[in-house]
C-alpha cells in the first residue's frame, strides 16, 4: 500500500502543510536532507494539544499530540517533494515535549509519532530519536517535532 493508502487505513488524511509561525522556511534541503523545521500539534491553524504532558494533559493526549504533529511533518515532506515517492526515510526525530519538573514520560509520548511513521511508512521509518522537556513551547504547544528526513535524487 501507499502512503497516502497506509493513512487512510487509519482514518487520517494529510492536513494542508502548516505555514511557518515566523521568518523561516518549513522545509530546507542540503544535498539529500530535508530538515523539517519545528510542527506542532496543528489542526485547523489551532494548536490543538495546548499545555504540559503530566499535568495538563494524560500521556495517551500527548501521544496523541506526537501524532498529529507527526502528520503535519508528513503533509510538509508531501508538499515540498510533490508525494512521497522520493522520501528514503525518516533519519532523526527530535521531539520537545512539555512537562512538568520530575515527569520523566517524553519517550513515551514521543512513541505516538513514532508509531505513526512506522505504520504509514514501513521501512522508511526507521530513526533515530531524542526526547527533550519543555517549561512552555510556543502557542502553549504539548509536543513539538523536529525532523531531518533523506531524499532520493530527482
Amino acid at each position: 500500500m501507499s502512503i497516502l493508502e497506509n493513512l487512510a487505513a487509519r482514518g487520517l488524511t494529510l492536513p494542508n502543510p502548516p505555514q511557518p509561525l515566523g521568518s523561516y522556511t518549513a522545509v530546507s534541503q542540503a544535498g539529500d536532507l530535508l530538515f523539517i523545521s519545528g510542527q506542532l500539534p496543528l489542526l485547523d491553524g489551532k494548536v490543538k494539544w495546548q499545555g504540559a504532558v503530566g499535568k495538563d494533559l494524560t500521556l495517551e493526549e500527548g501521544k496523541k499530540a506526537a501524532e498529529l504533529a507527526a502528520l503535519n511533518v508528513l503533509a510538509q515532506i508531501n508538499a515540498y517533494l510533490d508525494g512521497f515517492e522520493r522520501l528514503d526515510h525518516i533519519v532523526r526525530v527530535e521531539g520537545h515535549v512539555t512537562s512538568p519538573l520530575g515527569w520523566l514520560q517524553q519517550p513515551a509520548v514521543l512513541d505516538g509519532a513514532s508509531d505513526l511513521f512506522a505504520g504509514v511508512l514501513g521501512e522508511k521509518a526507521g530513526h533515530a530519536r531524542a526526547a527533550y522537556s519543555a517549561v512552555q513551547q510556543p502557542g502553549n504547544a504539548a509536543v513539538i517535532l523536529v525532523v531531518i528526513a533523506q531524499i532520493k535524487p530527482a
